[in-house]
């Protein structure tokens, strides 16, 4: 798959088939983050790879689930929910730009991921505290996002921002997500 194919079809997946992702897969992942740009090359984004099951399923009531939809269409339900987690840590005693960092970091993670087909849903809204503890983060370690990970159990595809759609995305008649994007002549101007 080239670049802009692996980038038109990298969506965000939510349900997820319960088949585990390789080693291989998620070291490909690890080595993506490491060698992704980052200011002043001062590396300061770490990961916790989070993939036994019974981790997983403490991870899972820590994260929320698509806002846009409603609990019953956003929210993995049992035998949907991801096999993997990876949170996305910074370390506070580097200093820079750590956000921009997380953004690249995540970027070539995700796609690392896609290009082996699994899917991944980067999470924000997640309850920091807890997670940290359970992550045992260091206290010069602050957790930026989570990313849940697994391959996908729907499809995901971009449609035409309209008036109609707005920019929620939404669930066609199969449950597959649209996830509306503005055009081209709205985000690009020329001079």
């Amino acid at each position: 798959m080239d670049i802009m194919e692996l980038l038109a079809t990298r969506r965000t997946y939510r349900r997820f088939q319960q088949t585990p992702v390789p080693a291989a897969v998620v070291d490909d992942m690890i080595q993506a983050v490491r060698l992704s740009s980052c200011g002043g090359n001062r590396q300061a984004i770490r990961l916790v790879v989070v993939q036994s099951p019974e981790m997983v399923a403490r991870v899972q009531p820590l994260v929320k689930w698509a806002a846009y939809l409603p609990p019953e269409q956003g929210t993995p339900g049992p035998g949907e929910q991801p096999v993997l987690f990876v949170a996305v840590v910074q370390d506070a005693s580097i200093p820079g730009d750590k956000d921009t960092d997380a953004g690249i970091a995540l970027a070539n993670l995700t796609l690392a991921a896609w290009a082996r087909g699994v899917g991944s849903c980067i999470m924000g809204a997640i309850d920091r505290p807890r997670l940290t503890g359970l992550l045992g983060l260091a206290e010069n370690e602050t957790l930026h996002t989570m990313v849940a990970l697994g391959y996908p159990a729907h499809a995901a595809r971009v449609v035409p921002l309209t008036e109609a759609t707005g920019v929620k995305y939404y669930l066609d008649a199969n449950r597959d997500y649209c996830v509306p994007k503005r055009s081209v002549e709205e985000i690009a101007r020329y001079l």
